[in-house]
């Protein structure tokens, strides 16, 4: 059984241009305001949508706002909520997906796997969204038209069932944070790599959790490092902290300095986990082309940092 629901779109946001460095901080759950934007089924995590105000009373939608439903969904490569489960890459039909419009006349392919949920922007405009934000895992396919330089603005949301301390029923304990990552590989119509997944990336998150101490928490220009803070998983988190920064109002158009931002962390398959992933291992010839590897891509924590905003310019 399938439910899409509109999600809220309040977000705290900064003018265009302008810098956000210092965190602001909640502590403990958010309130629900959308018990979840899609229905799988038994077995599935719920993609419940929170409301939560930090310190300085700014209020702030977790784990993101989104544009969930108000614009296409991307076209499924595997998608066992009701959608297309091809065994291969030799099963998809290009010619049978949509070619959607960000302004341009030359065609280009992307294949994307995303962990949970993303929103492309090509050139600045919104093509697809990512129609599973939770599980169970999908991967999609989309064509797209446009004029070089192409860039590519993807937001990505790392879900959470404890909705403000992102983390999940998992492992044994209540809380326990999990991880994000996306793999994607672009070609032009001759089937010609263009982009790959990779540190020439752009990343920055945008939303830390959960943080047992606020402390660990090092922010240095557009520095925001995690990396001392504890992973671990607890029974108990609902006095522990998340830190959020307000996203650029004009993050995914092609006049944004990305340059500000720090260069994209790879991770392996291994250790993002995907290698009993159909949604993943069906395309391997496409996400692990030799010579056109892709990698795993996030802003610096893989585990801590929940909403991360990815960009790639290329020629």
């Amino acid at each position: 059984m399938k439910k899409h629901v509109l999600a809220g779109v309040l977000v705290a946001t900064c003018p265009a241009g302008s810098v956000a460095q210092e965190a602001t901080f909640t502590t403990g759950l958010a309130i629900e305001i959308n018990p979840g934007l899609f229905d799988c089924g038994p077995r599935t995590r719920t993609s419940a949508v929170g409301e939560i105000a930090s310190d300085d009373g700014t209020v702030w939608i977790v784990p993101a706002a989104t544009n969930y439903g108000k614009v296409p969904f991307a076209p499924d490569l595997y998608n066992e909520c009701g959608g297309k489960t091809f065994g291969s890459s030799a099963e998809i039909d290009l010619g049978s997906v949509p070619l959607m419009d960000a302004g341009g006349s030359e065609q280009f392919v992307a294949y994307i796997f995303a962990d949970n949920y993303f929103e492309l922007y090509v050139n600045g405009t919104l093509l697809a969204v990512d129609e599973v934000p939770f599980t169970q895992f999908n991967s999609n396919v989309v064509r797209f038209s446009a004029d070089r330089p192409v860039t590519l603005a993807i937001m990505m949301v790392d879900w959470e069932e404890n909705l403000g301390l992102g983390s999940e029923n998992n492992r044994g304990k209540a809380f326990h944070p999990g991880d994000g990552g996306l793999v994607a590989h672009v070609q032009d119509a001759n089937g010609e790599t263009v982009a790959i997944t990779d540190a020439s990336w752009r990343a920055q998150t945008f939303y830390t959790a959960p943080l047992s101490d606020r402390s660990c928490l090092v922010v240095e220009g557009q520095t925001r490092d995690s990396s001392t803070c504890n992973e671990e998983g607890v029974d108990d988190a609902t006095g522990f902290s998340a830190a959020h920064w307000a996203v650029p109002t004009d993050w995914m158009m092609p006049s944004f300095d990305d340059r500000i931002w720090p260069a994209a962390a790879t991770f392996s398959n291994d250790t993002v986990g995907v290698n009993n992933k159909k949604a993943f291992t069906n395309f391997e010839d496409i996400f692990d082309t030799p010579g056109a590897d892709a990698a795993f891509i996030w802003s610096s924590n893989l585990v801590l940092d929940n909403l991360v905003l990815l960009r790639k310019t290329f020629e």
